[in-house]
């Protein structure tokens, strides 16, 4: 498993189901008498998290090591502290797990260790991953003669994007050649990108598991789900981790009024079971009249919430309207345009949809350069510029 998030969620209608989604794996995982548990980095969402985060993780660690099934793992780009330091040192020093990412520099030359398991005999070792892909400094530094030369059944564990199996939609995301990997592994476990994806590579397989549970709304839209694989002689299967039922609701407003897009979205939920379900709103289009805001949002997130849902989300950051115009201004000075500018935003009900683009944050191995073109993009469209 990778990409675990423990903690993610900020509001608290969404912050236990990381660790939900973290204790239902490893309820799975005790009944598939496994040899040994791979994490491929981000086991935490934030290097210092809570304390009730902690004690939920420390919790099914303990399960684990009590049931005799070791967990290896690498620190991932989020569970890393400013000064370098990690939650994962910790739980390695209580003995619930196994950092593999061990080494020396010999001769200019990273030369990784083997940790092996004393079960089966396999050999693990691994690169972590660290904000914005410096990690891929030490796959050029990395001694990849001596992992290639070492005999047996061998595992390698990176936190990194591979460039081959990016999908579209992350094209911006910061990547590294497959062939900066260590040839002739029979393993290739990965974590980074939030995918459900396997490839042959050599003897083995690259493979990323996706997050244990989905972390945005893009992701739940996408994904509606978390997961495991799972690796038998050879054989991978992907087991998913539902912990709650999702339900996204796509609505084109194109050419519709807001009364009339306010009737599709009741139209298309009438006949949904939304009980203990998150529901994603995502509307996208342009009304033929008035504005998003006129939308009565409010009253159809009330009928939800009484008809059960666990959680309602709606992204309009696609949403226009014609009567959203160019911002015209006489006034000279910056401050008066300024004023003018958010005085026209305001009447037009997109000062909120424009806040919410400029307080984004850049998204895991996205360049400066990639990240601040999406935000300007964005928010042209919302000021139809």
């Amino acid at each position: 498993m990778a990409d675990c998030h423990i903690g993610g969620w900020r509001d608290p209608r969404l912050k236990d189901l990381s660790v939900k989604a973290f204790e239902e794996a490893i309820h799975k995982i005790l009944d598939l008498n496994v040899d040994f548990i791979l994490i491929a980095g981000d086991l935490f969402h934030t290097s210092i998290p809570s304390f009730d985060t902690l004690k939920a993780t420390v919790k099914q660690l303990k399960i684990l090591k009590d049931a005799d099934i070791p967990v290896y793992v690498i620190p991932g780009s989020h569970d890393f502290s400013p000064s370098g330091k990690t939650m994962i040192d910790v739980f390695e020093e209580a003995g619930l797990l196994v950092n593999v990412y061990k080494g020396k520099v010999v001769d200019s030359k990273l030369k990784l260790n083997f940790t092996i398991d004393k079960k089966t005999g396999a050999k693990i070792t691994g690169l972590l991953g660290k904000k914005g892909m410096l990690e891929r400094a030490y796959y050029d530094q990395l001694d990849t003669a001596h992992l290639e030369s070492e005999p047996g059944f061998r595992i390698f564990m990176l936190h990194t994007a591979i460039t081959e199996m990016k999908p579209l939609d992350m094209e911006n995301m910061d990547s590294m050649d497959s062939g900066k990997l260590p040839k002739g592994f029979d393993y290739y476990a990965a974590g980074h990108v939030h995918i459900v994806e396997e490839r042959v590579h050599g003897k083995g397989s690259i493979v990323y598991p996706g997050p244990l549970f989905p972390n945005n709304f893009r992701e739940l839209e996408k994904l509606r789900k978390g997961g495991f694989y799972m690796y038998e002689d050879g054989d991978l299967s992907y087991l998913p981790v539902e912990t709650v039922k999702t339900i996204p609701l796509p609505i084109d407003c194109s050419d519709l009024t807001p009364e009339q897009a306010e009737s599709e979205i009741k139209e298309r939920l009438k006949d949904t079971d939304v009980k203990g379900a998150i529901v994603m709103i995502r509307l996208f289009g342009a009304l033929s009249t008035g504005k998003p805001t006129d939308i009565a949002m409010k009253d159809i997130f009330r009928q939800l919430y009484a008809s059960g849902a666990a959680f309602v989300m709606k992204n309009t950051i696609k949403l226009t309207t014609p009567e959203f115009n160019d911002i015209q201004t006489e006034k000279r000075s910056i401050e008066e345009i300024e004023e003018s500018a958010i005085s026209a935003l305001e009447a037009k009900g997109k000062i909120n949809d424009l806040m919410r683009i400029l307080s984004r944050e850049r998204m895991e191995g996205e360049k400066v350069d990639d990240f601040t073109k999406r935000i300007i993009d964005d928010a042209s469209r919302i000021l139809e510029f």
